[in-house]
């Protein structure tokens, strides 16, 4: 393969953990969220997943960039994979990410830490009109006010720094946290 070849495919497993421990990885990161006539957000949608400990814990959907892939489709991709395929996100024609988190292996480097890697997310609101349920992993979904969305993120059962990100979400949104 050439410099310029385009055509590429995606990393084996060894590949993947090879570029993990060499490259920072794009991911994407989102906060559902329900709107009313308005446009004022309602509800906000956090998944519920089993941490490796056996705890339950609320988590933002998130996911990796794939080579090739637009942001858009990464954020639509995730959002169906988690939330289902009627979810029904209305992603923006230039999406604009309300912060850029970057995860660290290392504890304590940022509040957002993921132990497999150094990855850079770039971190959306979403709005979504459809029916949503979980998929995948997720055990479940909970809708939650904004106000009840802050006090879960200053709770500290958010994995990860989501706890973090989800607060950065409420205040972009105009929501006192």
């Amino acid at each position: 393969m050439t410099e310029t070849d385009t055509r590429g495919r995606w990393l084996t497993n060894e590949e993947l953990r090879d570029a993990r421990e060499r490259l920072p990885i794009l991911y994407v990161d989102a906060v559902p969220v329900r709107v009313d006539e308005r446009g004022v957000v309602t509800e906000i949608g956090l998944l519920l997943r089993a941490s490796a400990e056996g705890e339950i814990n609320h988590e933002l959907v998130s996911g990796r960039v794939l080579y090739h892939e637009r942001v858009r489709d990464a954020l639509l991709r995730h959002l169906e994979k988690d939330l289902g395929p009627l979810a029904m996100p209305r992603i923006p024609l230039s999406p604009t990410p309300f912060t850029v988190a970057e995860y660290f292996p290392t504890p304590g480097v940022t509040p957002f830490h993921d132990p497999r890697q150094h990855a850079v997310s770039l971190a959306f609101v979403v709005t979504v009109q459809g029916d949503c349920s979980p998929q995948q992993d997720a055990l479940d979904l909970a809708w939650v006010t904004p106000d009840e969305a802050a006090r879960l993120a200053e709770q500290g059962d958010m994995e990860n720094g989501h706890g973090v990100l989800l607060r950065q979400a409420l205040a972009h949104l105009g929501h006192p946290v």
